[in-house]
């Protein structure tokens, strides 16, 4: 029975090397930068950063619920996976954390971009080849603030998911499987200020859970067309979930409302710079667009602010 499962940890030691794939040296690998675009909010159930730097993660994997405890020992990264989903965990742990990223690819062809890639050597892309895991929170926070959106994410986690497997620490969930997001009760989609285009967005999207898994494994671009063809979910949406479930080195976020200012600002002091701009800027990145807007996110090279930020809406006093 579930209930009565007695975790048995799993430990693979990966290399320095073998986890920082072509181009990249033993040591060079970040696990914060590489694992962070999974993390959603500080309080995140399912993602812990412990005093020591270890890195807890809770996931659901196609043979059931597992941790991951992973953690730097020089130029070797050490690793413990716990649950059911534990062996499933193993076989992909390389790729989880950049394995499969190939950042000799990438050519800085911007002063600041560069300065950012030399600062940054230890990033990786993720590749978690796990959709619904990274739909379900980015459907969350469409049209909201990023603290609406992890608080939302916190409580449904936290009321429907279930404990993390093994010795996780206290407080860290597994998300619920699909068939449970699709059942949660409209009022509780209300509680978790979630509004109904949102909520029916990841109910539909629970519904043909299999058929979105199956984006994991084709190219990004197609991963893209099969996320888009559930109504509620844009180029936005599919963007930032093929990012990490695919580990898409060269799909750009269009849509967003701060990021073509961001580009804009960083690479031609263009501050107004709409998604058509943007994209023109990162044309001489083609192949590795992603990592140069992620790099030029990490250089915290960005605009002045002028407008007030976006109010925050609590729907569950309605």
């Amino acid at each position: 029975m579930a209930g009565r499962f007695v975790p048995r940890p799993t430990r693979t030691t990966t290399r320095g090397g073998d986890v920082d794939g072509p181009g990249g040296g033993a040591g060079d690998l970040d696990l914060g930068l590489t694992l962070g675009p999974l993390r959603r909010g500080p309080y995140d159930p399912t993602f812990r950063i412990a005093p020591t730097g270890e890195i807890w993660r809770a996931t659901r994997t196609p043979q059931g619920p597992a941790t991951l405890r992973v953690r730097a020992r020089g130029a070797e990264v050490e690793a413990d996976t716990y649950g059911p989903g534990a062996a499933w965990l193993d076989a992909r742990l390389p790729a989880l954390l950049g394995a499969e990223d190939d950042p000799a690819a990438f050519v800085p062809r911007h002063r600041l971009v560069l300065a950012a890639h030399r600062r940054r050597p230890g990033l990786r892309l993720t590749r978690t080849g796990l959709v619904l895991e990274s739909l379900i929170p980015t459907v969350l926070e469409q049209k909201v603030t990023t603290t609406e959106a992890y608080g939302s994410w916190r409580h449904l986690v936290r009321r429907y998911g279930e404990p993390a497997p093994g010795p996780a620490p206290e407080g860290m969930y597994v998300m619920p499987d699909a068939r449970t997001w699709a059942r949660i009760p409209s009022w509780e989609w209300h509680r978790a200020n979630v509004d109904d285009k949102r909520a029916a967005t990841v109910v539909r999207a629970a519904r043909v859970a299999p058929r979105l898994e199956e984006a994991a494994l084709m190219e990004p671009p197609a991963a893209r067309a099969r996320l888009e063809l559930i109504p509620g979910i844009g180029p936005w949406t599919s963007a930032e979930t093929v990012q990490r479930s695919n580990g898409a080195a060269d799909e750009v976020t269009t849509g967003d409302l701060h990021l073509p200012g961001i580009i804009g600002w960083a690479l031609a002091r263009d501050r107004t710079a709409d998604d058509a701009a943007m994209l023109e800027l990162l044309a001489p990145y083609a192949g590795q667009r992603h990592r140069a807007a992620r790099l030029i996110l990490l250089s915290g090279h960005t605009p002045p602010r002028r407008a007030p930020r976006f109010a925050p809406n609590d729907i569950t006093r309605i």
